[in-house]
């Protein structure tokens, strides 16, 4: 009886401490099941972010497009300041000399150059954000630098068939001097705009500005532009007025025309790469 009693007691013992180790076990797994209760129920009660539409403003490549253009703009005037005055004098008051591409330095002509590609460029962010502002989509499914890219080489590629048309109908109807003179003018007119274009894009990419507004301005230029080549085609080429019909029949076919077709093909190139993409 007595070993019987002994053995129970021993027995009770082993079980208690079997408990009492078992109990900070059990204590630890039931902390852990309520931390992870307690963090899905922190997730569950969350919300989905809604993810930021792309904006140019926020865009670091046109951000640092912008400070090149700037930049080179500044070295140009610095350093070529007597040429590029030189040439609106020479445009605006129409004088009969030798070409600059004849008497100018090879620093003139970058500078020239230079303020032509960052024209493209300007010209090509313009498009970029009326793109963007008409066809959201395209955003969305294309690369924005992608867009940007192929928007500046259609203004390349529109301002270097313009030259080449210009020297083949120069070649074709009037003598070399008259048509050097009308490639300079040209070439003084599109880095003029770009001058121009530079704060109209600042405005444009950094104040918001809205689609009709873009739209006004963005015609106000093109046509101050238009009226500019006008006059220098009556100076140059046009001194009676029996070839008016002549004059606005050029005029409608060289610089109307070329205008529609370059929005049109950035229109075509825009469907075609929603659709492949």
């Amino acid at each position: 009886m007595i070993g019987d009693t002994l053995s129970s007691q021993n027995t009770d013992t082993l079980s208690l401490l079997q408990q009492k180790q078992i109990s900070p076990a059990k204590a630890d797994s039931d902390s852990l099941q309520l931390a992870d209760l307690h963090a899905v129920q922190e997730v569950d009660s969350g919300f989905e972010g809604t993810p930021i539409s792309y904006s140019p403003r926020t865009d670091d490549v046109i951000a640092l497009t912008l400070l090149a253009c700037f930049f080179l703009s500044s070295i140009a005037l610095a350093r070529g300041k007597k040429f590029l005055t030189q040439q609106v004098k020479d445009f605006v008051l129409h004088r009969e000399r030798t070409s600059i591409f004849d008497t100018s330095t090879a620093a003139d002509v970058r500078y020239l150059l230079v303020l032509i590609v960052q024209t493209c460029v300007l010209t090509g962010i313009v498009f970029f954000n009326y793109f963007h502002d008409t066809c959201p989509m395209l955003m969305v499914k294309v690369s924005p630098l992608l867009l940007l890219g192929i928007y500046v080489g259609f203004c390349l590629a529109y301002f270097l068939l313009k030259w080449l048309l210009y020297m083949f109908l120069g070649w074709v109807f009037f003598d070399k001097n008259k048509t050097n003179i009308w490639l300079e003018s040209y070439s003084t007119l599109i880095y003029y705009v770009g001058f121009a274009l530079f704060p109209f894009v600042l405005f444009l990419v950094y104040f918001d500005l809205n689609l009709t507004n873009l739209v006004i301005i963005g015609l106000i230029i093109l046509i101050f532009t238009k009226i500019l080549m006008f006059y220098k085609w009556v100076k140059l080429f046009f001194h009676q007025l029996s070839a008016a019909f002549l004059l606005i029949l050029y005029f409608c076919a060289l610089e109307i025309i070329p205008c529609l077709l370059l929005y049109q093909g950035m229109i075509q190139v825009n469907n075609v790469l929603l659709i492949k993409i």
